[in-house]
């Protein structure tokens, strides 16, 4: 059975997954929207709400082609793109975070350099490292001398890699990492989720949490961030938007405030009926294992003093009298009183030791 698991300062619970709501550069540079996202997710009931911290300059070349869906994202360059996004600043992260602590609701951001890293360190309670930074053991050492816990998205990468960026972390002394299966595909198609990573990294890393970091559109039961939860996940990541019909950005693929209430929904519709790890009769069984069980029933009429017979018994509902396996004590036995055809066979009515028939 699952239990509640010390994150660093995050707690991830047993009974529903931490859901971190991935604003990224979704406010397109408002920090008004910015606000507004905070507080949404929130209320929303996300745990956590992730920005992302980067400049241009510092994360692309400007010969860098686009990598998503050009039909949803036009801009066919990654520094080009990057560079519509990329205005908030340090202070503005710290309103953000100061934010997001009025609103009960976890501040993260991921540094996609060592600046923002470094910005980053008194704002947040881990770090999250994206899957296109996997191999960038310079910025994943940097981050994970500071001590606090790391949470890297391993989308597009082999085992090998996964290994050497663990390994890396570890050599800090840091060994406080939850990784998150993820497909680095915008948008990732649900045939192409490949959910049972989920329980490949947990056979392959025990010692650690594993989660998910989903790019599947979202459909109206959040299906599948919830099979990613059934399956073990437990960190879920989703892109979040106040609104999916924006063009650029990741707003195409992102979960809303509806989308979040409803995820939350059916985690709790799920939970409740998850139970424990246990084989028992349950309360609300009783009535049922009474009377659609089975006892032994008189097949025809049967005669006081009468010698039981094979053929004198059927076994039939309710389970109210002798059981069917206590069949060959009864045959032999003498009838004490008249038996009706069809009535329920009590151990009373025969001769012999008083059995008993099997608890109910």
């Amino acid at each position: 059975m699952k239990q509640d698991l010390q994150f660093g300062s995050l707690l991830l619970r047993h009974d529903r997954p931490f859901l971190i709501a991935e604003a990224g550069v979704n406010h397109e540079n408002s920090l008004d929207t910015a606000f507004r996202m905070i507080e949404q997710a929130a209320q929303a009931g996300a745990d956590a709400i992730k920005f992302q911290s980067y400049k241009a300059e510092t994360l692309a070349s400007r010969h860098s082609p686009a990598y998503w869906d050009l039909t949803a994202v036009s801009t066919r360059s990654q520094f080009e793109f990057f560079k519509k996004h990329d205005h908030f600043t340090g202070s503005d992260y710290e309103r953000l975070a100061s934010h997001a602590v009025e609103r009960d609701i976890v501040f993260m951001s991921t540094p996609f350099d060592i600046h923002f890293a470094d910005v980053l360190e008194p704002l947040v309670p881990a770090y999250k490292v994206a899957s296109a930074d996997l191999t960038n053991i310079p910025l994943i050492q940097h981050c994970a001398r500071k001590g606090k816990p790391m949470i890297l998205s391993v989308g597009a990468a082999n085992n090998d890699e996964v290994d050497e960026a663990l390994q890396a972390i570890r050599e800090t002394g840091n060994q406080n990492i939850a990784l998150l299966h993820c497909v680095l595909s915008y948008p990732c198609q649900p045939q192409d989720a490949n959910l049972n990573s989920i329980r490949y990294l947990a056979r392959r890393y025990p010692e650690l949490p594993i989660g998910y970091s989903d790019h599947v559109p979202p459909d109206d039961g959040m299906l599948i961030p919830l099979a990613a939860w059934m399956l073990g996940a437990r960190i879920i990541e989703k892109h979040f938007t106040l609104d999916k019909s924006l063009g650029e950005n990741d707003h195409f693929h992102s979960m809303d405030p509806d989308d979040v209430r409803q995820f939350r929904e059916s985690c709790n519709y799920v939970a409740s009926g998850l139970g424990d790890e246990v084989n028992q009769v349950w309360p609300c069984e009783i009535e049922a294992r009474r009377h659609a069980r089975r006892s032994l029933v008189a097949n025809k009429s049967i005669r006081k003093d009468q010698v039981v017979t094979e053929d004198a018994i059927a076994i039939k509902r309710p389970g109210t009298g002798i059981p069917p396996q206590a069949a060959n004590k009864l045959v032999g036995r003498v009838a004490l009183k008249d038996v009706e055809a069809d009535e329920v066979l009590q151990w009373d009515m025969f001769s012999g030791d008083e059995g008993k028939a099997e608890p109910s």
